[in-house]
């Protein structure tokens, strides 16, 4: 008795097992692995960080947008031509001096590293484009990936499945050369929706005073 009971308790144990795992490997074909990447707005991103940056970052963001413009251009156009006037002795030669201690010493290592910072930080927003778009692609090839593993396993499961109607056509005697004529003239199903429309009588429609 004791043997019996626990074969017994041993079979309600295993067989749940067994109804998962076949449940399971009839439900499920494939396991989608997500890519960790998650998109970001690389525009927000920008903002936060220019919002978050200090006065040196703002003060050389200014100075190189107002470097590359052309009032800056006729600046350094007026001040060469003063330069050229005291080189040819039109005005004193202390303002030759001053014109190209200005623009050999002061421009240049001045607005020199100024420039160079104001272009990392407007270059910061192409970075975090190209980064994110990098990202995307990345994670747009791996979920192509997982489609293509999706469709590998969803073909394998449609061949076994094939394999196996095919097998229980032929024990039962039915081979698939009668089921392609059949389904050319008209199928068991056609013929079985006929026969019980045709058979089903039609209720009559009560009148008005019998509702």
């Amino acid at each position: 008795m004791q043997g019996e009971t626990a074969s017994t308790s041993v079979q309600t144990e295993t067989t749940p097992e067994t109804r998962v795992r076949s449940h399971h490997h009839t439900s499920v074909l494939f396991h989608h692995e997500p890519h960790q990447h998650k998109p970001r707005n690389a525009n927000l991103l920008y903002q936060a960080e220019r919002a978050a940056g200090g006065f040196n970052e703002k003060l050389a963001i200014g100075l190189t947008k107002s470097v590359g413009s052309m009032w800056t251009a006729y600046t350094f156009t007026v001040l060469a031509i003063v330069g050229l006037f005291a080189i040819l002795g039109l005005l004193s030669p202390i303002v030759a001096l001053l014109v190209a201690w200005s623009s050999q010493t002061l421009i240049q290592l001045v607005l020199l590293p100024v420039i160079m910072v104001g272009q990392n930080v407007l270059g910061r927003k192409a970075e975090l484009q190209a980064e994110e778009q990098f990202n995307t692609t990345i994670s747009t090839y791996h979920d192509i990936e997982q489609i293509m593993q999706h469709l590998a396993a969803q073909d394998a499961e449609i061949l076994h499945q094939t394999k196996l109607i095919t097998h229980l056509l032929e024990k039962n005697g039915i081979s698939l050369q009668q089921l392609e004529a059949e389904g050319a003239t008209s199928s068991h199903l056609e013929i079985y929706t006929q026969k019980i429309s045709a058979e089903t009588p039609v209720p009559p429609t009560p009148a008005e005073g019998e509702k």
